[in-house]
């Protein structure tokens, strides 16, 4: 099978390493001739890098590294331009001053290109902005050709200092200035392209640059990063043939399995998979587990998401506002899963003008699930998989009893203090975290027409409805469910329909008692 580049973003050092590539090449064509000022917007290790890094390749002329490529006879190697290229992951931003930091990657990069800035500059004293306007001019003037510029993770100086606001807003500033002098050197710049994972600072940080083309939600580029279906059977097909055998699978599971765990990412255009977690994948010989997503969850994300305690994202609505708006100052938990990875579009409405947000995958639903429970429950609780194995079995067999025993050993670690300030929506979103990880199938506030359920489950042969309240009566819950007709909706299901009203104590710290009635 093949050797797989994990972990590696050079564009020459994967084809000289013989390491299997992803033909990329047709869109990186397409944009370079018929555009100069692209911005676009994907997930960490989606390929950025790698595309940042082919770029520079393309433009500095190295022909051998495409051979056997797309591109390789439909460009012209001998029309080479200069390049200057950030790599924003490749800086030691933490612990040092940014304008620094940049100051010193110009001057770096101007010494290979033979650039010398004058005997009377200060590095110490000159703004970045500054020494980055002159490096444009005076690189085009040495050599005759237009500057061919390249950025990636444009945003990393903000990302990474969300949780400390004062150092991001001061980074932004900066940046701000930074890529302020692009729009003013047009006539010095070829080629502009920006990477990074978030849009917010699209708006904030480089407006002036109104005249840049946005990738990110245009179909026909939905596939630049990634892997497509196609893509995947093409150049990975020993390993669709060996692995299912391998691992007991017949190869019409194992493919499906891969798309459910893995594919999912969509930009308006084609699917694709991650392609971190697929080259992972096969580099473990076709073993199921999570790869992309433990690789980094930063904990400022999940303290968002709980700030606003919110924990459904499957099938619901946004409007372009709820996918743009990232604002350093008022972060939006939707803008920020989606922007970061943890969440897809699944469809759009022309109609509405509404995004209709779900999770991607199977890796990205059970370990976001699985972390935002842990976080609800405090820092300090393990994972509560193995009781969702439990909860699993029990719901299929009806058996309610055990099912409240199982919830009740897993409220029962939770810290004191939350018991006592948390209010419905709290014990509410464990149930349903809980629940989710089993991979039922589950909904939450269900709405009817009189109202709405806190929760639906299915099985194979159930469709529970569970109303939950706090220190009243089961009863009472019970008795909304029947009175709201909230099980009306399911009854050409086939299924058993069950109503189960449980009552929460906080003073026991648990389910303090529960009804079920079969609904007819």
């Amino acid at each position: 099978m093949h050797k797989y580049p994990i972990g590696i973003q050079n564009f020459q050092e994967l084809r000289e390493g013989g390491y299997v590539y992803v033909d990329k090449t047709q869109y990186f064509h397409q944009l370079a001739t018929t555009g100069k000022y692209y911005f676009l917007s994907r997930p960490r290790r989606f390929g950025k890098s790698l595309m940042i890094s082919t770029f520079q390749a393309l433009f500095e002329g190295k022909k051998y590294l495409f051979k056997d490529l797309w591109i390789e006879n439909q460009w012209d190697f001998e029309e080479t331009n200069p390049t200057i290229v950030f790599y924003f992951n490749e800086m030691q931003i933490r612990g040092n001053d940014l304008d620094k930091v940049l100051v010193g990657d110009i001057f770096k990069q101007a010494e290979n290109h033979g650039i010398e800035f004058g005997d009377n500059l200060d590095l110490y004293k000159t703004k970045s902005a500054v020494l980055f306007n002159q490096f444009i001019r005076k690189l085009h003037e040495k050599t005759g050709k237009k500057v061919v510029i390249l950025i990636d993770e444009y945003d990393k100086p903000i990302v990474d200092f969300l949780d400390e606001i004062e150092k991001a807003e001061t980074h932004r500033d900066i940046l701000k200035s930074f890529y302020g002098i692009l729009k003013p050197n047009d006539e010095h710049i070829k080629f502009l392209i920006f990477t990074g994972v978030s849009k917010f600072a699209k708006v904030s940080v480089f407006s002036d640059l109104n005249h840049l083309r946005d990738l990110t939600l245009d179909g026909r580029f939905s596939g630049i990063t990634g892997i497509t279906q196609n893509e995947l059977e093409e150049t990975f097909q020993e390993e669709l043939k060996i692995l299912p055998e391998l691992n007991n699978f017949t190869q019409e599971d194992f493919h499906n399995e891969i798309k459910r765990w893995y594919n999912g990412y969509s930009w308006l255009g084609e699917s694709v998979y991650n392609p971190f977690s697929l080259l992972n994948f096969f580099a473990q010989k076709g073993i199921f587990q999570n790869f992309w997503f433990s690789t980094g969850t930063p904990t400022w994300l999940v303290k968002q998401v709980m700030k606003r305690k919110e924990f459904d994202f499957d099938n619901f609505d946004a409007s372009q506002s709820d996918l743009d708006t990232f604002q350093i100052e008022d972060l939006n938990p939707t803008a920020l899963l989606f922007q970061t990875g943890y969440l897809t579009i699944k469809s759009y409405s022309r109609r509405s003008l509404l995004y209709t947000m779900g999770y991607p995958n199977q890796e990205v639903k059970a370990a976001l699930t699985d972390h935002l429970l842990q976080a609800y429950r405090g820092e300090n609780n393990r994972s509560v998989l193995p009781y969702t194995y439990k909860l699993s079995e029990a719901l299929e067999n009806k058996d309610l009893s055990r099912v409240f025993s199982i919830i009740n050993t897993v409220y029962s670690t939770l810290p004191y203090d939350l018991w006592q300030k948390e209010n419905e929506r709290f014990y509410h979103a464990i149930l349903h975290l809980t629940f989710s990880l089993l991979g039922t199938y589950i909904q939450s506030e269900i709405h009817t027409a009189e109202g709405r359920c806190d929760a639906i489950v299915q099985t194979d042969k159930y469709v529970y409805a569970f109303e939950f309240k706090i220190d009243k009566t089961p009863q009472l819950a019970l008795e909304q469910i029947k009175n709201k007709g909230y099980l009306k909706p399911y009854q050409e299901s086939g299924k058993e329909l069950i109503a189960v009203g449980v009552n929460f104590s906080k003073e026991l710290k648990g389910v303090e008692g529960w009804l079920a009635e079969e609904f007819l």
